[in-house]
């Protein structure tokens, strides 16, 4: 791993800012869900690996959701590439994206179904494969507890 540095402290403190949870597409798929009868777990961790989580968790069905954002997680239609610090930012995307790689796979093999979207999906349609899923898991055997409309 290289040692290159963000561009600046500057730079660095603004990226730290940015919102790893309750962005604005996250919350409109939730109250989507929310509206629709369905409840489900925030931040959930992932089980069996530290310092990660899920962004909308329906636990006793096991669909784990996540909605990415574009730059951070290596969006193919939107994802930019900073022309300051090139190298330092290509690797931690590059890790980023292999991390979510990661937690897809070990969740995959804990028998969780991940569902992952990026920000710029539209809510509705989102919202709508999330319902579609969770109830079809549901369907299979899994529950949810306290959700309506089953």
């Amino acid at each position: 791993m290289s040692t290159a540095k963000p561009s600046s402290p500057t730079v660095s403190a603004r990226m730290s800012r940015q919102a790893s949870r309750d962005t604005a597409p996250e919350v409109a798929v939730r109250k989507l869900l929310h509206a629709s009868g369905y409840r489900y777990r925030l931040n959930e961790r992932v089980p069996h690996m530290s310092r990660r989580t899920i962004d909308i968790a329906f636990t006793r069905a096991k669909v784990a959701v996540f909605l990415d954002g574009c730059f951070w997680h290596g969006c193919p239609e939107h994802a930019t590439q900073p022309k300051s610090n090139a190298e330092w930012w290509r690797q931690k995307l590059d890790r980023n994206m292999a991390r979510d790689a990661e937690t897809t796979a070990h969740l995959v093999a804990e028998g969780w179904t991940v569902l992952r979207f990026w920000e710029h999906q539209a809510p509705v349609e989102v919202a709508e494969k999330v319902a579609e899923t969770v109830d079809r898991e549901r369907s299979a055997g899994r529950t949810e507890r306290g959700c309506g409309g089953s």
